[in-house]
């Protein structure tokens, strides 16, 4: 809007203007030579300490023609015209308009407005409008900035440069690259138009519209918009930056990637915290590893956070609402923490892991990963694993603590310590001939084709073998005994559907 007016008000100067012309009156000159034939009709040469006036402006140089009935003048030589005592224009030739108001300076450029200091070789200045276009490279001072561009305009009464075309601004503490670049010299904001970069020590930030203020060092980004930092990208529809506190927020379809770890998490609500190293991300919030050429790891939660402690070891924590989908592996539970140094993942309050038709619980469960694959997992207290025989019957694995073991991303050892009890199904020729229920302190299973090939049971062991038509399915069920293959995610996007566990 503000341009809009300044249009509006130009152009009725402009039109007032036209009305009542002035002429450019002759203040002083050393010397006045007037020769018709060598100078043209109606010019005067003036010499010496030139003094010329124009409405409020004073116009001053070594030398100049003046055309009185043309009413134009043609400065030669220290040339300088003070505009309304606040716009100092100097070069070593201009060429002025008192009909037009238009002034044309050549050669060593020197435009100052209060703190701004604008050089160039070659400028258009319209008192009308008090617009000035400068073009064949121009620099901008202001306080500890500077602006550089291709060619480019300032308008006086707002105080406003913009610059186009290989615009650099460059300030001790960063440098910003743009197509085009509004900068106002008394607010030090910069607003950007095109395809633009900020660049630091520390951080790169590339937008292609947004603004930065340069005096608060706080700046918004849209279009595009990401910030670089520390090998993590910080991207979103729109970006904030606050410099001094090394804070960045982002919102709508944000995301976070960690390109050391081939890691991204995404959502609609980011925000970033450069010391120390940390991020959380809200609203459909998503973590996703990228495992090896073939699987990837994707997990939901209300809120995940993402830091870096101790300088090197980050780590990744999720709350609320988790859930987790592997090729080979998916899980849900209330909170979860994964060490991406160590590849160990815990996950806390009602933790539940499938793999292959293993269903496996505890009260606290740890995942050890090697080579992007599950290497081991911990089952703490409580632990049960559960795998469907058919649709009536259910193998079955408890103790206080388990051990699993994995090979090929295959479960193919289990060793339960503490308070053992197993049911399993054995078969005849592809045929449940029974159920064998036992107990045992500690017990050692093994497995092949994710199918119990071998248990063994260390100390005090009681089994039983129960004919299959002795079995009711209710009854054969272990104390605690939860099946949860409703809350199963079997694909990505089964990862952000809540169904709600009342177990």
């Amino acid at each position: 809007m503000r341009y809009y007016a300044l249009i509006f008000t130009s152009i009725l100067a402009y039109y007032l203007s036209a009305q009542t012309i002035k002429k450019i009156e002759l203040v002083h000159a050393d010397m006045i030579d007037y020769d018709e034939a060598r100078y043209g009709k109606n010019i005067k040469r003036l010499i010496g300490n030139v003094t010329l006036k124009h409405d409020n402006a004073i116009l001053t140089c070594d030398s100049a023609f003046h055309n009185n009935i043309e009413n134009d003048v043609k400065m030669y030589g220290n040339v300088h015209i003070n505009f309304s005592d606040t716009i100092h224009l100097y070069g070593r030739y201009i060429s002025y308009s008192g009909n037009t108001k238009l002034a044309k300076v050549r050669q060593q450029v020197v435009l100052e407005h209060k703190r701004a200091t604008l050089t160039c070789d070659s400028l258009d200045y319209n008192r009308n409008t008090n617009v000035a276009y400068y073009f064949n490279y121009g620099k901008i001072k202001s306080n500890e900035s500077v602006l550089v561009s291709k060619w480019g305009y300032y308008f006086a009464p707002l105080r406003d440069f913009v610059a186009v075309k290989d615009v650099i601004l460059t300030h001790p503490r960063y440098r910003m690259y743009s197509d085009s670049l509004r900068y106002n010299i008394q607010s030090e904001i910069a607003t950007f138009y095109g395809p633009s970069k900020i660049i630091n020590d520390t951080n790169l930030i590339y937008c292609e519209n947004g603004w930065y203020d340069t005096k608060r060092d706080l700046s918004r980004f849209s279009k595009n918009a990401y910030l670089w930092s520390k090998q993590k990208l910080l991207k979103g529809d729109s970006l904030m930056y606050d410099r001094n506190n090394g804070r960045g927020v982002a919102t709508k379809n944000v995301w976070l990637v960690d390109s050391s770890n081939k890691i991204i998490v995404k959502g609609h609500h980011g925000r970033y915290f450069e010391n120390p190293d940390k991020a959380f991300v809200t609203d459909s919030a998503m973590f996703i590893m990228v495992q090896d050429s073939t699987d990837t790891l994707y997990l939901h939660a209300d809120t995940l956070y993402y830091l870096t402690q101790n300088d090197s070891t980050k780590y990744l924590k999720a709350y609320y609402g988790v859930k987790f989908f592997k090729k080979d592996l998916q899980g849900s539970c209330d909170s979860l923490i994964y060490s991406v140094n160590d590849s160990l993942m815990q996950l806390f309050k009602v933790p539940i892991l499938w793999s292959k038709q293993h269903q496996l619980t505890a009260k606290r469960i740890e995942l050890y990963f090697r080579n992007d694959s599950l290497d081991r997992m911990l089952l703490h207290d409580l632990a049960f694993i559960i795998s469907k025989e058919d649709s009536a019957f259910f193998n079955q694995i408890k103790g206080k603590n388990m051990t699993g073991y994995f090979r090929n991303n295959q479960l193919y050892k289990v060793e339960v310590k503490g308070n053992g009890q197993t049911i399993y199904y054995p078969r005849d020729k592809h045929e449940i001939i029974g159920a064998n229920k036992a107990e045992s302190s500690d017990i050692t299973i093994f497995l092949k084709d994710n199918e119990i090939q071998k248990i063994i049971f260390h100390k005090n062991p009681k089994a039983t073998l129960y004919p299959i038509k002795d079995v009711n399915p209710v009854d054969f069920k272990l104390d605690y005994f939860r099946w949860y293959q409703q809350l199963r995610p079997i694909k990505p996007e089964d990862i952000f559907v809540r169904i709600n566990n009342n177990n």
